[in-house]
């Protein structure tokens, strides 16, 4: 299994938080890509260039993102089928976003999100969760 992480607006491709689901996932058996979208602050250019990248793969995959790399993962997993979706502090509901309303053909979404996120409200994940009857951990911390 390989898994595709998208990172956030103003991150990179290999910052913290990926290194270390990288190793998590690793330590599982999976393949980790992380996408470099640092030339794009536009979500949605980020998304098709996630797409071109998922139409030749070939093997089962997890998408998971963090921030806007969040919203990324989640809108592409409408057209694509990931065998799970794992959110941090997604970017969802942002007004200037094209995609406000989000259909997953994953069967497995997770969502991680900190109370104190002053970015991201973790109301924006509370009300996704409730809607799209997934799994969310809300937990102590601000925006990962």
């Amino acid at each position: 299994m390989k898994l595709y992480f998208s990172h956030g607006k103003e991150s990179g491709p290999w910052g913290f938080k990926i290194k270390r689901l990288a190793a998590i996932a690793s330590a599982r058996g999976c393949e980790v890509e992380s996408i470099d979208y640092r030339d794009s602050m536009d979500p949605d250019l980020r998304v098709e260039r996630l797409l071109a990248c998922l139409r030749e793969e070939r093997e089962r995959f997890i998408l998971a993102g963090s921030s806007m790399g969040g919203y990324v993962s989640l809108v592409a997993s409408a057209t694509v089928d990931a065998a799970a979706v794992f959110l941090m502090a997604p970017a969802l509901y942002i007004p200037d976003f094209n995609v406000q309303q989000y259909r997953s053909r994953s069967p497995h979404i997770e969502i991680v999100h900190g109370w104190s996120d002053d970015v991201i409200p973790a109301q924006h994940s509370i009300d996704y969760a409730r809607e799209a009857d997934c799994t969310l951990h809300l937990i102590r911390g601000d925006h990962p």
